[in-house]
């Protein structure tokens, strides 16, 4: 499901999992767990910015 994500969602959460971080009231487990998921949000973000950037340089210059 995660993998299906647009960029904006993925940054959204991504988001959420570091403010929840931020605010230091997760037990240690919980910390590991929002650090594990945040980093399944950043590396959506890098596929797709990765995927637009590949799209740009293949585009060809138009007259």
């Amino acid at each position: 499901m995660s993998q299906e994500l647009t960029y904006e969602q993925a940054l959204e959460k991504l988001d959420e999992k570091l403010k929840v971080l931020e605010d230091g009231e997760l037990s240690l487990e919980d910390a590991l767990k929002a650090v594990d998921e945040a980093r399944v949000y950043l590396k959506i973000c890098t596929e797709r910015l990765e995927a637009a950037k590949k799209k740009i340089e293949i585009r060809p210059d138009e007259p």
